[in-house]
């Protein structure tokens, strides 16, 4: 059976990013340029910034995939790019770039949900991991819990009503002049505070599996500004951890309870804040009284990539899922949409 090479790229947000991927699931190369720095003095992510910065980046990127994966365009099968969700100009740099790519050399273009991307992650690490499972999805723009069915088919069992997981930590870093991306600043803190120092809530809402953070984003917020009122010091180790277990809490026993209850055995964590420590030390610890696997990317693919969007890619693209040249960016696409 002949191999099957996929050409990914990822442009959503500030990574602009190619990878060469055979089958699937193994990774010839992996090429990330990220815009981390660019954006630090900003404290976020400023849209046009990052649309100029992937225009200069994406054909460099897609250059060097090819020649680390000792692969030529004649040798691509198919090419997979992130249609959303993300910052609309910067998904139509990549999206562009692949259509480009895809009418020259006359093949297949497979439009990839970027959050179904970060699903998919788990796929490339984990060859034995196949569906069904449990995969709880954490970023800066999503926080799902969600039952993965097969390949490429999804029911959301639970979502945030308000912030996003990675957007609270977000927040709390810049409420705190941490700087930017919080999620890391603030797990790399918490190691050296108390954890029970302050008792921030846990909004577990009802029996259902909704996430809600902005009662807690707002309790921190609330204790830093009594702090500064009374001119009392902030141990920002002390805050950074106590916030961090009241988060890793909640998405731990939302996803344990989602598994236990549907009868799975396995949950994946996926998207940025997957790289989270705590997170990744307390699900595991709770998960053994269930007898849960859990199962979760290398920090290199938690992040934006493209070789988790060429593993969705090549699986949506055996099924016949391909696009047609009128596929556009669309900013807030759901998981379960295509």
């Amino acid at each position: 059976m002949k191999d099957i090479i996929t050409l990914a790229i990822e442009s959503s947000c500030d990574e602009t990013s190619a990878a060469i991927l055979k089958n699937g699931r193994e990774v010839l190369s992996n090429i990330i340029s990220t815009q981390i720095e660019l954006h630090k003095k900003f404290g976020g992510v400023v849209p046009e910034v990052a649309s100029r910065k992937h225009i200069e980046n994406i054909d460099i990127v897609v250059q060097e995939a090819l020649e680390e994966a000792n692969v030529g365009f004649n040798d691509i099968d198919h090419i997979a790019v992130t249609y959303g969700p993300g910052l609309v100009g910067a998904l139509l740099v990549g999206l562009s770039h692949a259509k480009a790519l895809a009418y020259t050399l006359d093949i297949p273009l497979v439009g990839v949900n970027h959050i179904e991307g970060h699903v998919s992650a788990n796929y490339i690490e984990h060859k034995e991991l196949k569906p069904p499972f449990i995969t709880l999805i954490v970023s800066g723009g999503h926080t799902h819990l969600v039952e993965v069915k097969d390949y490429g088919e999804y029911e959301i069992l639970g979502k945030t009503r308000d912030d996003a997981s990675g957007e609270a930590f977000d927040k709390i870093a810049r409420a705190m002049n941490l700087g930017y991306p919080g999620g890391p600043i603030i797990d790399k803190l918490a190691k050296q505070g108390n954890k029970h120092a302050i008792e921030f809530p846990r909004a577990y809402l009802d029996d259902g599996y909704d996430f809600s953070f902005s009662g807690l984003k707002s309790s921190v917020l609330n204790y830093l500004n009594a702090k500064k009122m009374k001119k009392e010091d902030i141990v920002v180790e002390d805050v950074a951890a106590s916030f961090q277990e009241s988060v890793v809490e909640v998405l731990s026993t939302k996803a344990i309870k989602a598994a236990s209850e549907k009868g799975y055995k396995t949950i994946a964590l996926a998207g940025g804040v997957a790289s989270n420590s705590a997170l990744r030390e307390k699900i595991t610890q709770m998960a053994k009284e269930y007898e849960i696997d859990i199962k979760y990317p290398p920090l290199v693919l938690c992040t934006d990539n493209a070789a988790m969007i060429g593993c969705a890619g090549y699986y949506n693209f055996i099924k016949g899922k391909v696009s047609d040249m009128s596929l556009n960016a669309v900013p807030n696409l759901k998981i379960n949409e295509r």
